[in-house]
């Protein structure tokens, strides 16, 4: 063999354990040269047949991890559904999540409204960044160490009865549940834990008398919202029904908000004379664009609802 062949041996062998070059140089020079002699025999000259055997046998690195059973993927088969199934659920659920209250903190605590919204995206990327990256690491070393997921094997069994698409996904819902939850717990969380007043006290966010009424109702709102949801996924599709409960729903939690906050009711004043901006024609805009945002927000989920309905009717 020539100095072609040696070099490929050597650029092969670098990427195998040492205990095994060896054998491995064994037989692959053996192979090379087998394959080689068959096109001399051919009528094929040397160095020709040479070069075409090396070329055929491809990367050095590739053949070297056919012949160590050694993986050249980051995540495999066996492992990519569950790793794509566990990444969409959690970047479409957590960053939303940390961006929103981080804006909301920027917001009130640290007394810039224009930073909020940079400060939000700038937590949610972060976040998704680090979701994706931690969970893929996981996945990969459990790729290498041969983890065993312990999944159910799939069967005929679960196919569905009639093969139908479902219109209302589980992520979806999730995400909704998430989202509801949060607002939930908003309520008394900017009661009792939100800004900080002048002597040291807890500064609600939203008037202290609203409470008589007013926030027990949109609890009780966002909670049968909750349910909603959890009837819309066992139901898998959308129904007249249920965008009739959607709507009354929507109007229950939109037309309070809305009138309390065009007629200046929602805020405590005591919170919006914390803050300069809001003081200075800040309230008047952040009405405005609130007002225009549960509109529109309201409108579009109704229509959504109404479209989907009618397409899963036909």
């Amino acid at each position: 063999m020539t100095s072609l062949t040696d070099r490929y041996l050597d650029a092969t062998l670098r990427s195998v354990p040492t205990g095994r070059r060896e054998e491995i140089a064994n037989e692959l020079r053996a192979s090379i040269g087998d394959m080689v002699d068959g096109r001399i025999a051919d009528g094929i000259d040397a160095a020709t047949a040479e070069r075409d055997v090396l070329t055929e046998l491809g990367n050095p690195a590739q053949l070297a991890a056919r012949y160590t059973d050694r993986r050249l993927q980051l995540i495999g088969p066996e492992y990519y559904l569950a790793w794509q199934r566990l990444l969409i659920v959690l970047l479409s659920t957590i960053p939303a999540i940390v961006g929103v209250l981080m804006g909301l903190l920027e917001a009130t605590v640290a007394d810039n409204a224009a930073g909020a919204i940079g400060e939000g995206i700038v937590a949610a990327f972060t976040v998704a960044v680090q979701i994706a990256f931690w969970v893929t690491l996981v996945f990969a070393v459990m790729e290498r160490l041969g983890t065993p997921l312990n999944l159910p094997e799939w069967s005929v069994d679960q196919l569905p009865e009639h093969p139908t698409e479902r219109d209302i996904t589980l992520t979806d819902v999730c995400a909704s549940i998430v989202f509801l939850c949060l607002f939930i717990a908003f309520l008394p969380w900017q009661h009792f834990q939100s800004v900080v007043g002048p002597d040291g006290e807890p500064l609600p966010i939203l008037d202290p008398a609203l409470w008589t009424f007013w926030l027990p109702l949109l609890l009780v709102v966002l909670l049968a919202s909750v349910a909603l949801e959890i009837a819309k996924y066992r139901a898998r599709r959308w129904t007249w029904s249920l965008v009739g409960g959607n709507a009354v729903l929507n109007l229950a939690f939109a037309v309070p908000a809305i009138w309390l906050l065009l007629d200046d009711r929602l805020l405590n004043p005591e919170f919006v004379d914390r803050f300069a901006w809001l003081r200075d024609g800040g309230l008047d805009t952040v009405t405005r664009i609130s007002v225009v945002a549960i509109v529109a927000i309201i409108l579009w989920d109704i229509a959504e609802s109404v479209v989907k309905a009618r397409r899963s009717a036909r």
